[in-house]
């Protein structure tokens, strides 16, 4: 399945490498890679998975490493070893639930801060950006990430936005201030009719219409991750044909997960 491109548009980003990191729900990573980069030409794109697959887009590279077996692997890969990857001045991190939305919608000034992700509601301290699921980054930040003073921290994101960024920023760090981040990417907040990308399934319903949305979660091996979103995504999918059974379906995959825990 090709993910709708919503925009004729590709904007070129020679600053910056694609990247994705995963273990689970492989195949729609590589999805959202591919739809990402149906919008964008970057320097590199690049796969850290240990699934033995080849890409059918010629742009995408996999790169193998050990298998990333829980999120607290997946934040130490990214604040201590994927920097080496890096050769670019910029990274954008996707991950199978986010991707870009519309290649117009990118500020040339996403580029002048060190770190912009979608904007965090619940923080009402000034340091409230952002979510990691589809970040910008810069090298040079994720070199500092590495610096025995950082205080590693999971989530990732949390103790980049949060838990470090005054160490960060007195370190010539620029994070991206909310209203800027607020057009770069929707999460919890942010509006996807308007911003260049976003996190989150439960906005894929929206973003690439629930046949599409129903047909790429059928395929997922790893569905707990909607489970705090269960509600939102049911209400989305409960309209149209089949729509019953979808819910029922949805509901009982969380249950089976659960037992499974």
């Amino acid at each position: 399945m090709t993910l709708p491109v919503k925009t004729a548009i590709r904007v070129a980003l020679p600053q910056v490498t694609l990247c994705a990191v995963s273990s689970v729900n492989v195949a729609a990573t590589l999805q959202a890679l591919e739809t990402s980069l149906m919008h964008i030409n970057v320097a590199a794109c690049k796969f850290f998975t240990d699934s033995l697959l080849v890409p059918t887009h010629p742009d995408i590279t996999v790169v193998p490493i050990a298998p990333i077996a829980s999120s607290w692997a997946y934040s130490d890969f990214l604040l201590m070893k994927m920097v080496d990857h890096i050769d670019t001045s910029h990274c954008l991190i996707v991950q199978w639930d986010g991707h870009v939305l519309d290649a117009s919608r990118w500020r040339p000034e996403f580029l002048d801060h060190d770190y912009i992700g979608a904007s965090w509601p619940q923080f009402a301290d000034c340091h409230d950006v952002g979510n990691g699921g589809f970040s910008l980054r810069s090298r040079r930040l994720m070199e500092l990430c590495r610096d025995p003073a950082f205080r590693h921290h999971h989530p990732e994101d949390v103790a980049i936005g949060r838990l470090n960024r005054t160490w960060l920023e007195a370190r010539g760090v620029c994070i991206a201030p909310r209203a800027l981040a607020d057009l770069f990417s929707a999460e919890r907040a942010g509006n996807i009719n308007e911003t260049f990308g976003y996190h989150g399934a439960w906005h894929m319903p929206r973003a690439i219409g629930t046949e599409d949305f129903w047909r790429l979660y059928r395929d997922l091996d790893d569905r707990s991750t909607i489970r705090h979103d269960l509600a939102n995504i049911m209400k989305q999918l409960w309209a149209g044909r089949g729509g019953l059974m979808r819910a029922f379906r949805l509901m009982f995959d969380q249950i089976v997960f659960r037992g499974k825990r």
